[in-house]
């Protein structure tokens, strides 16, 4: 199993720096001088629209992948007895 390790560390450190970048990307509508005196309350009180959001999607995806990841090489860097 050592030979899937470097791999997958590999994938591990482009997935959490593809996510920070998608998080960083994803424009908040608070994030104009309004959020700072209560515009865009209305979002938060009714919800937001739920339409197929392709950033939103790929956080998700992205953040399941980067949990799977680092079980996957918590379980592979065990010492073995």
């Amino acid at each position: 199993m050592e030979f899937l390790r470097i791999p997958l560390q590999i994938l591990f450190v482009l997935d959490a720096i593809g996510l920070v970048a998608i998080i960083l990307f994803q424009m908040s509508r608070h994030s104009g001088m309004g959020g700072a005196f209560g515009a865009g309350g209305t979002y938060t009180v009714f919800g937001r629209e739920e339409e197929a959001d392709p950033k939103r999607t790929a956080t998700a995806w992205m953040a399941g992948l980067f949990m799977l990841l680092a079980f996957v090489l918590a379980y592979l860097s065990q010492p073995k007895a």
